[in-house]
Formats: structure tokens, C-alpha cells, sequence
């Protein structure tokens, strides 16, 4: 940012948190800084990291050593090579991401990206890469949140951001209250590469980015795409993850 931006930024910043001040992504309460939860919300997050999974990021109650998966991915391996959340899926992480979703508050991807720096490890191959909507859910809503959280992302870590890699070939039902198995059914052969978008991904380190993981149907549909296209990794990096083993299934 310019010296003179920076300025202008300093004495307007009072006068836009007088007339907008800046408030809770949950429930809405005044806060001090953009981006911040108030004190109630922020201590209903459960915020996730080690020790944890080394493959699907599943919180362990004691560390089990470097490496250490847990059960679920030892017996049936997922298609992607890790996953990271940001926190668990409860109460307010629901219904922030309800907002993004259905509120028409596309500003909120901001805030997710911020609480999911923390777990973005960038390097030279490696490139952000949203679950795709399909294009009558765009039309109806007007926007892709995964894709917005992976621009605000891309603007923050300094990884580049691939917003067209994958393509959502046709419209799949809402999985809420499928068990894993019908899920996975809803999901398969939804998700396809975009036209020219095999030479860009080849031999890279790719992150798929979504606001929510739950059953793992979608990121594995869309990780199995990318491998077979020749991807040389395929990670995922959410807001929330359902952590509850019943909830999972």
C-alpha cells in the first residue's frame, strides 16, 4: 500500500467505523476490528490443529507421534493427501458459513480466509482450487463462496488461485441428511476438468478450497478428478470440519 493510501486510509478508517463500525460475523455485536468475533462467539469456536490426523486433520485427544492417522483413514485412505479446517463444525462456524451461503454476504469470505491462513503452507507448485458450483446455483445466488474464499486467500498467503481449474458438470441434490455412502452416489461424475486445464495442473501441489467439509464426498469427488488429470498432490483447506465420528459418517 502507498504512503498516501495509507494515510487516507488512516483518517477514514475512524469516520467508516463510526458510521459502519465493524461487527461479529456470527451474531452480529459491535466489535473493535474487522474480522473479530465478539467474546461469546469466539469462545463457542473450537479452533483445530495439532495434535491431529496426519491425513484428514481428525483432532486426537494426545499426540500419537509424526505421521499418525487415525483409524478411518488407515482403513479406507481419501483420495486427497491432507486436510486442514480452521475449527470445528458447531454452532457459530454454522452459521457464519450460513451467511456466506444464503445471506448475501460474500464479505464474510474475507473473514474465513483470515482464520484459515494459519494452515495454508504455500510453495512454487502450489496453486488454490475452489469446489465448483454449478452454474445454476451461481445464477441463483450470485456467487461462488468457495471460489471467493480462495481469491481472499490467494490475496493473503500469496498462493496463486486457479478460480476455473474444475468445472461442476450438473446440479446434485443437497446432501444434508444422506448418510456417507448415498453422499458419495450423489456426488460421482459431478465434477470435471475445465477445457485446457490439464497442462496447468500437471505435476503441481494442488488446495482445494471449501467453507465446509462434512462426510468428505465432495472434496474426494473432486481430488479424484485431479489426480487422475496428474496433479502431483491434492490437499483441501476449509473453514469447518465436522469433527464428531457419528456426524462423519
Amino acid at each position: 500500500m502507498s504512503a498516501p493510501a495509507a494515510a487516507a486510509r488512516a483518517v477514514l478508517r475512524p469516520l467508516l467505523d463510526f458510521a459502519l463500525p465493524p461487527r461479529c460475523p456470527a451474531c452480529g455485536a459491535i466489535v473493535g476490528e474487522p474480522h473479530r468475533f465478539c467474546l461469546a462467539c469466539w469462545r463457542a469456536l473450537a479452533f483445530l490443529g495439532e495434535p491431529c490426523c496426519a491425513r484428514c486433520g481428525l483432532p486426537f485427544a494426545f499426540g500419537s507421534g509424526e505421521g499418525a492417522e487415525c483409524g478411518r483413514c488407515l482403513a479406507e485412505p481419501p483420495p486427497f493427501d491432507r486436510l486442514r479446517a480452521a475449527v470445528a463444525y458447531g454452532e457459530v462456524s454454522r452459521r457464519v458459513a450460513l451467511k456466506l451461503k444464503y445471506s448475501g454476504r460474500p464479505g464474510l469470505a474475507a473473514t474465513l480466509a483470515h482464520f484459515m491462513l494459519r494452515h495454508l503452507e504455500g510453495d512454487a507448485e502450489a496453486l488454490l482450487v475452489p469446489v465448483p458450483l454449478h452454474r445454476w446455483r451461481i445464477w441463483k445466488r450470485g456467487y461462488n463462496q468457495a471460489a471467493l474464499i480462495a481469491s481472499a486467500l490467494s490475496g493473503l498467503g500469496g498462493v496463486p488461485a486457479a478460480l476455473d481449474l474444475l468445472r461442476r458438470t450438473r446440479a446434485t441434490p443437497p446432501l444434508r441428511g444422506l448418510g456417507r455412502r448415498e453422499r458419495a452416489l450423489a456426488v460421482r461424475g459431478a465434477f470435471a476438468l475445465a477445457p485446457g486445464a490439464r497442462p496447468r495442473l500437471a505435476g503441481r501441489r494442488l488446495i482445494l478450497v471449501d467453507d465446509v467439509y462434512t462426510s468428505g464426498a465432495t472434496a474426494a469427488a473432486c481430488a479424484r478428478v485431479l489426480k487422475r488429470a496428474g496433479a502431483d498432490s491434492v490437499e483441501v483447506l476449509c473453514w469447518a470440519r465436522v469433527v464428531a465420528v457419528d456426524e462423519a459418517g
